[in-house]
């Protein structure tokens, strides 16, 4: 089998044997030792009980592929229908804490030549109250199809500001200072087309017309202030179609959002939520494209897979403990002096012992076709919230970048950052902290 060959950059960070003819074989070592030094006999067969949580999880967490505690709102049989709807106003802007819905699209603004500060502000009152009856299910001014307001869905949209937004309004001074780019990682191939941006719209639901349908409205609004510089659409489990508290897949097979911030936990708001300034009740946005390698992906046995990630396949269960969300024992070694978990598998990588300094991922999948040959391009929308990239995202992702053995299969193609502003009341409106 040929050898996938490392990105250039990054040979002297990362061993020699990261390929995946080397990481096959090592796999199996690992299989081996895992089943005489490593989880439970019989573990592999064991997960969760349905509708509980498993031991390790923090309390009344919920194995959600989003926040826990979601219920049946983030996929249960039992939910909401089409006339649900999330609250608009509040300290958060929605569509963060959100548990979250079955379709996403983001997309992204350049302002344009002359939007001041004055211009900016008339945009985000008129955003605002598209927002505003949208996500109640009613029509934004002068919809010409106001019937496809009818049903939200649990329609959330959320607004955030690129580092030219806050230069454009002549507030520089209360950008934080890590909304910005991202220094460069030797893993990263970005293009263009898929990042950066002034101003950023999420729009969720969990029915896609819905989706479609405000973003439309959006753009409209928006056209006059700014043209648009991509949009990426996402998708999760259908709405429903699985009992609510379970972790999703996402189409790479893994359990995707194990671990996250609890909200209305002291260490959520700690973790996500901006304390101070302008931004106060806010937090900040990355997000990242990245492309699953699905073919060579394919080409790895189970073993390799749960290798690299230190994860069961099957339940999502650390390759040292019995359920999902049972907390990786890092130390633990085989007969043989090695550690179970990799020293380079994915869930050693990204761990991050101190709650306060955890992000907050809400990962949507993408799917763009398939080309003649029959590769497929698809990938995952990687969305981090936390209260500062620089102490929380940009540390994870140097780690990630060294020596992830996940890096053999997945590919960074677009970043962009954002500074979400909080949220409003009633009588108010999005950014006005900022731009009143």
């Amino acid at each position: 089998m040929a050898e996938r060959r490392r990105p250039a950059g990054q040979g002297a960070e990362s061993p020699a044997w990261l390929t995946r003819r080397g990481l096959l074989s090592g796999g199996a070592l690992a299989a081996a030792a895992t089943v005489t030094g490593g989880a439970p006999a019989g573990a592999a067969a064991t997960s969760s009980p349905p509708g509980a949580a498993a031991t390790g999880s923090p309390p009344g967490a919920a194995a959600t592929g989003g926040p826990a505690g979601a219920g049946p709102a983030s996929g249960g049989t039992s939910g909401p229908a089409g006339g649900a709807v999330e609250p608009f106003h509040g300290p958060h802007q929605a569509g963060v804490a959100t548990p979250p819905q079955a379709h996403a699209v983001f997309v992204a603004f350049d302002l344009r030549k002359g939007v001041d500060r004055e211009a900016l502000a008339r945009m985000m009152r008129l955003l605002t109250d598209d927002a505003r009856r949208l996500t109640q299910g009613r029509p934004a001014l002068a919809d010409t199809e106001p019937e496809l307001a009818a049903l939200p869905a649990r329609l959330s949209v959320t607004f955030g500001f690129g580092p030219r937004f806050f230069d454009a309004a002549g507030v520089a001074e209360h950008r934080p200072g890590s909304v910005a780019a991202l220094p460069a990682f030797a893993i990263d191939r970005l293009q263009p087309r898929w990042s950066g941006g002034d101003l950023l719209v999420q729009i969720c639901s969990d029915d896609p017309l819905t989706v479609t349908h405000t973003l439309r409205m959006i753009v409209k609004d928006a056209r006059a202030f700014g043209r648009v510089r991509w949009t990426q659409r996402g998708f999760r489990r259908a709405a429903h179609s699985q009992p609510g508290g379970m972790t999703q897949r996402n189409v790479m097979g893994q359990l995707d959002g194990t671990v996250n911030p609890v909200p209305g936990t002291a260490d959520f708001d700690r973790a996500v939520w901006i304390a101070d300034g302008p931004l106060r009740g806010g937090t900040t946005l990355v997000l990242r494209r990245i492309r699953a390698e699905l073919e060579t992906w394919d080409a790895a046995d189970t073993v390799a897979k749960e290798f690299t990630v230190g994860r069961r396949l099957s339940d999502g269960a650390p390759l040292t403990g019995r359920y999902e969300r049972d907390a990786p024992d890092l130390d633990r070694l085989t007969p043989a002096g090695f550690p179970v978990i990799s020293e380079f598998a994915h869930i050693r990588r990204a761990h991050v012992a101190d709650p306060a300094l955890r992000i907050l991922r809400r990962v949507y999948n993408y799917d763009e076709g398939v080309a003649a040959d029959g590769t497929a391009d698809a990938g995952l929308l990687f969305a981090s919230y936390q209260a500062d990239v620089a102490r929380q995202f940009v540390p994870i992702q140097r780690r990630l970048a060294e020596a992830d053995l996940l890096n053999e299969w997945t590919t960074p193609i677009g970043s962009a950052v954002f500074a979400v502003p909080p949220g409003c009341g009633p009588d108010g409106w999005i950014g006005q902290t900022l731009l009143a």
